[in-house]
């Protein structure tokens, strides 16, 4: 073989070296742009799930404020947002803590599903919780409950599962609501947040209704 068959073999060999690096780096900068992609997509659908949510909490929101607007006493406008937090999970327990003067005044609208317990949930509630959560000022489990004093059978109340979201206007607490329903059929992130966001305007209706009864008396 002569020399230039020979640098002619080489070169070709040199060549094909380039090219596989070529196309290696080439392979590698198409998977780099392909996980940047896909974590693009994914970071897209979140964003869009996460619009969807507040969409829904806004229109439930709106709904609920304009169904409550003709209520003209504080037992239609609490029986009234009973119904309407019930709507999307029928068989959830509410239970309206309000402060007054020295205690509490219950109002209570079970769900659809009687839950089985030694004593009703809000039986189990003594006044000292219902003082430790309105300080609290924030929506507390029951695991939050128990440690501020709730009453009751723990092993039973696991058949349970339960909110309690504070009412109240600029700081001062009117009281809260107590959410709850088998835990078969848990309470999910998404309804604990659509109740929430009804508290503001609630609050100031049931404070409204609560001042129109005292001028009456």
């Amino acid at each position: 073989m002569s020399h230039q068959e020979e640098r002619v073999i080489v070169g070709d060999i040199e060549r094909h070296k380039r090219l596989r690096l070529l196309i290696k780096k080439l392979n590698k900068e198409r998977k780099k742009q392909a996980k940047k992609i896909d974590i693009l997509c994914n970071d897209l659908i979140a964003a869009q799930r996460d619009f969807i949510k507040r969409l829904n909490t806004i229109n439930f929101t709106a709904n609920f404020y304009e169904s409550i607007m003709g209520a003209i006493n504080l037992s239609s406008l609490l029986s009234v947002s009973a119904k309407l937090i019930r709507e999307k999970n029928p068989d959830i327990n509410v239970t309206f803590f309000l402060r007054q003067s020295e205690n509490f005044e219950l109002h209570t609208f079970p769900g659809e599903q009687p839950i089985i317990l030694d004593r009703q949930l809000e039986n189990c509630f003594v006044p000292e919780l219902m003082d430790n959560i309105c300080k609290s000022n924030k929506i507390c489990t029951l695991d939050d409950m128990f440690a501020m004093g709730l009453e009751g059978n723990l092993i039973g109340l696991n058949k349970v599962s339960a909110v309690t979201i504070p009412l109240g206007i600029l700081g001062s607490s009117l009281g809260f609501m107590l959410i709850y329903c088998s835990s078969g059929n848990k309470l999910t992130a998404d309804e604990i947040s659509d109740i929430s966001a009804i508290t503001c305007g609630l609050s100031r209706a049931i404070q409204s209704c609560q001042v129109l009864l005292h001028s009456c008396d």
